[in-house]
């Protein structure tokens, strides 16, 4: 009897422990796959991510010239704030379960700029999208 208590406590725990494994908004999920983050903290401006699907997405924002930005994880119907980008014309690419997608948007952040960006999947919508290969999500 106190084996199968015992046993009971070690899977109870092991299931909560691979639960937790499930990452919080605003982590660098991919922190040593990319360059530092890209900080100016004079410009004043921010990108508001709302992601609207009904799973988790990590985000990727390059500069006009692909180089690297942020990134951040982003929780089902959650939203991140990434503030002090510089001026720059930027795009976002994500990252949801198995593929990675670039948005065909390219919006130009000046100063004191605050933009946002709606993440969410509807098939009609399919045409603003494009999808890349983990090499292009991962290119420094």
């Amino acid at each position: 009897m106190k084996k199968l208590i015992l046993r009971s406590i070690f899977f109870f725990v092991l299931c909560a422990n691979s639960y937790a494994q499930r990452g919080n908004t605003g982590d660098k999920t991919f922190s040593d796959r990319f360059p530092e983050d890209v900080i100016q903290e004079y410009t004043r401006t921010y990108l508001r991510v709302f992601n609207e699907t009904d799973h988790d997405i990590i985000v990727l924002v390059r500069g006009q010239n692909d180089e690297y930005l942020r990134h951040v994880y982003i929780r089902s119907n959650d939203f991140w704030t990434i503030r002090d980008l510089p001026i720059t014309r930027f795009y976002v690419q994500f990252k949801n379960r198995e593929f990675y997608f670039e948005d065909f948007g390219r919006t130009v952040m000046n100063f004191a700029d605050k933009h946002s960006f709606y993440f969410y999947y509807n098939p009609q919508k399919e045409h603003q999208y494009k999808r890349i290969t983990e090499e292009e999500f991962f290119r420094s």
